[in-house]
């Protein structure tokens, strides 16, 4: 098996296809990067940005290059000796326009006899044989249904008619009633859906590949891609959806030949990767939240959870624990109703359990899912758990709950494989996009993958950490951003300064709240963060993150019926930003007194990430700043005319003046990843390396060489941690890093050791070192 030394993900889109990712290899390669990591590329509903919403496994999509694309990239890759991973999505297709799709047309058009009924997950009883597509404003809409050119029309969206279900004069209400399909009013998706979606998207039809001849259609064209040697590896999206994911790698690994493959499972902190999964690791969140944690100062908690009582006007803090049971609950009893109740009509009659004890007990078990999901028999002891912490919560269910375990235990069942199935996406829903918008008192917690009450680590829990990564996961990916990410790295490394700086940031929010007053002071807080860590943001981008935001949050406002006044205050607090000087120069001033610790924190992440345990991975575009949001935001077009120019600038030695150049991150990215690539023997092992003085506790440095060998015969990586603090306190003040041999410091050439060498002078350039032995050193 061929396995990356790193990656670099490209978003593959109409904008920016296959051709013209192409075109990039030779400055990636430069960069390097070992391997391109793309985002999914089988054709998608027309426009789309992200390619998530696949219409067509049989191909690749024309709007992102077509076959000859994906030929012209797997090409300029081989040619320049990198591999190729390619973002799967084996959980859903994408049915929103169903001429685009040819299994959701056959279904919608032929119903049970279509041959692709059994490639979805259609509760056909509830419906009374029918699909229900919620698509119409009311159910009343349905009057306005037109028929042409063969097809039922509701405004721009087209439906198939089933043969012989119209003649001329029939009127279009009538022949719709007689189809495969019941078009129903958007808003009755939440509790009367009666086929498996990805999380609350409805369109997004689940598809069942844990049948054969569905995984072997759907996955034709990706087993193609193998046979023809255009791809190297896989990153599979949302695992956790498929009835069968251990099944599922199985059969990926034979048909790509035992092809390295990563999962998009997230971790919750102690848990790991159940055993019986055939693939190398995960896409990396649960580094990402090591990593950040390591960065954020644990003497800011107590005065941020002061902050948080007063501005949730309350004694004490948000007590996240009971936060996400009741995020959760909320999901299960709203927007996933119609999920929790095909679980109830499942429940053995012999149970005595009527339909709606079954779906309440049902919805708080999963609400106590400390996990997104069991595997069973892997995570047994999880199931149990969740039980008696729903009987706990809930009294009076607890007789239902003991009924009910006994019958979720069995996977074989439909309902106990269902199940499964199910409890992630309620803590998808009711965590990362509702609890992690209403959990405000530092936005760098709340990043998937992480448990937000984990306010930080130390280098000692870190250290430990990462041996663990070594020894258990050490061909796993390691990010710090994604096109998933709430925030991006250099947006959470500012905003951990707040962690650092809490009188400050206190006043600076309180003149924010005064200035641009909004009702919502928990918001407020996500907010006045948000714009601080991405600025400088235009309006543009900043509306959006705000409106989509507080939707999320769904404490003032929400998507299903926003809040016209609330959200009238919030774009008037956006506005302030660009409109009044006072508000302009509180974001300002701050920004530019915490801006140097931010550039600090982003090299030192970066420089870890990259040298760390696992493969690492570099977002598009990250290696110059980026201070993105959540998405779309974190997807915009990347310059990489501009990279190039200042990687070329690196090379014939023009170094950052300042670390707040950009091209100081450009400089330990590109230095770090040619190192893992070119030399993979000073990366085998993994050792603390401990400092000896009085801030050696702003020191995480350790050392990468193979196990059983000398300090320093591996890179060696050291990274300055709370910055402030340290400046603060007078700086290094005589601490000092012991070198077994004399190294180089790749950044900056400079050499140092053996001995004891002061962290100052290996730090005296750049808050960060990446030193690597001079003995075989061939600089």
């Amino acid at each position: 098996m061929r396995v990356p030394a790193s990656t670099y993900r490209l978003q593959i889109r109409p904008g920016f296809t296959l051709h013209d990712a192409a075109s990039k290899v030779p400055y990636l390669k430069s960069l390097g990067a070992d391997w391109l990591y793309l985002s999914p590329l089988l054709t998608a509903e027309h426009g789309s940005d992200h390619g998530y919403d696949v219409t067509d496994p049989s191909s690749v999509d024309p709007e992102r290059g077509g076959p000859e694309g994906l030929e012209a990239i797997s090409k300029a890759a081989r040619e320049h000796g990198m591999g190729v991973l390619v973002d799967i999505v084996p959980n859903h297709v994408g049915v929103a326009s169903p001429p685009q799709n040819p299994w959701w047309w056959s279904l919608l058009k032929e119903g049970r006899a279509s041959r692709y009924a059994e490639a979805f997950d259609v509760d056909w009883d509830l419906g009374g044989g029918r699909i229900r597509i919620p698509v119409l404003g009311s159910d009343e809409d349905v009057h306005q249904l037109e028929i042409s050119d063969g097809e039922l029309r509701y405004y721009g969206h087209r439906f198939p008619l089933a043969a012989g279900t119209y003649a001329d004069g029939d009127s279009p209400a009538a022949v719709h009633d007689r189809q495969h399909y019941e078009l129903v009013a958007w808003r009755r998706a939440d509790a009367e859906l009666n086929y498996r979606r990805f999380f609350a998207v409805s369109t997004l039809a689940g598809i069942r590949v844990e049948i054969p001849w569905v995984f072997d259609e759907a996955h034709a064209e990706v087993a193609r891609w193998f046979r023809d040697g255009l791809v190297d590896g896989l990153r599979v999206d949302h695992p956790d959806g498929l009835a069968d994911p251990a099944g599922y790698l199985n059969r990926l690994k034979e048909i790509s030949g035992g092809a390295y493959v990563l999962v998009e499972k997230i971790l919750e902190p102690g848990e790991e990767l159940p055993p019986e999964f055939n693939c190398e690791g995960t896409t990396g969140y649960d580094a990402l939240a090591d990593v950040d944690r390591v960065f954020v100062d644990p003497a800011g908690q107590a005065p941020l959870d002061v902050l948080d009582a007063q501005l949730r006007q309350a004694e004490q803090p948000a007590d996240y624990a009971a936060m996400i049971l009741g995020t959760k609950r909320a999901v299960a009893d709203g927007m996933l109703r119609s999920e929790i109740l095909r679980l109830a009509r499942l429940v053995p009659s012999d149970t005595n359990l009527g339909q709606d004890a079954a779906a309440d007990a049902l919805a708080q078990i999963i609400a106590a899912f400390p996990v997104y999901r069991t595997y069973l028999p892997t995570g047994e002891d999880v199931l149990r758990e969740a039980c008696a912490a729903a009987a706990e919560s809930r009294p009076d269910l607890s007789d239902a709950v003991d009924t009910l375990l006994p019958v979720l235990l069995k996977p074989e069942t439909e309902l106990g494989r269902r199940f499964q199935q199910t409890s992630g996406m309620v803590m998808a829903k009711g965590v990362e996009d509702t609890a992690f918008y209403r959990y405000t008192r530092l936005g760098t917690l709340t990043e998937v993958g992480a448990d937000p009450t984990e306010f930080s680590v130390d280098p000692e829990e870190f250290h430990r950490r990462m041996q663990k990564r070594q020894d258990t996961l050490p061909l796993s990916m390691t990010t710090l951003s994604t096109h998933d990410t709430k925030r991006s790295e250099d947006t959470r490394a500012r905003i951990s300064v707040i962690a650092e700086r809490v009188p400050e940031w206190t006043a600076v929010l309180t003149a924010l709240r005064e200035a641009a007053p909004l009702p919502d002071g928990p918001f407020s807080a996500l907010l006045w963060q948000a714009v601080v860590g991405a600025w400088p943001a235009s309006r543009e981008r900043l509306h959006s993150y705000a409106e989509k935001a507080a939707r999320e949050a769904g404490n003032s406002t929400t998507w299903t019926d926003p809040d016209e006044e609330f959200e009238a205050t919030l774009a008037k607090a956006v506005d302030s930003i660009f409109d009044n000087p006072s508000v302009n120069a509180l974001i300002e001033d701050f920004v530019a007194a915490i801006d140097p610790f931010a550039a600090s924190n982003s090299l030192a992440m970066k420089l870890i990430q990259l040298t760390m345990p696992g493969v690492p991975d570099v977002y598009q575009g990250t290696e110059f700043w980026d201070r993105s949001l959540t998405d779309p935001d974190n997807r915009r077009a990347v310059d990489f005319d501009a990279r190039g120019a200042a990687l070329a600038a690196l090379d014939g030695g023009q170094l950052p003046e300042t670390i707040l150049d950009e091209t100081s991150k450009l400089l330990v990215t590109s230095r770090a990843l040619r190192l893992r690539r070119d030399r993979p023997e000073l990366f085998q092992g993994y050792r603390p390396v401990q400092a000896s003085g009085p801030a050696a506790d702003h020191l995480v440095a350790f050392d990468r060489g193979a196990s059983g060998s000398g300090p320093g015969q591996g890179v060696l990586t050291l990274a300055t941690r709370l910055p402030y603090g340290l400046e603060q306190a007078g700086g290094w003040r005589g601490t000092a890093v012991e070198l077994a041999t004399e190294m180089r410091d790749d950044l900056t050439g400079s050499r140092f050791g053996p001995g004891a060498v002061p962290v100052a002078d290996l730090l005296q350039t750049y808050p960060v070192a990446l030193l690597v032995p001079v003995n075989g050193d061939s600089a």
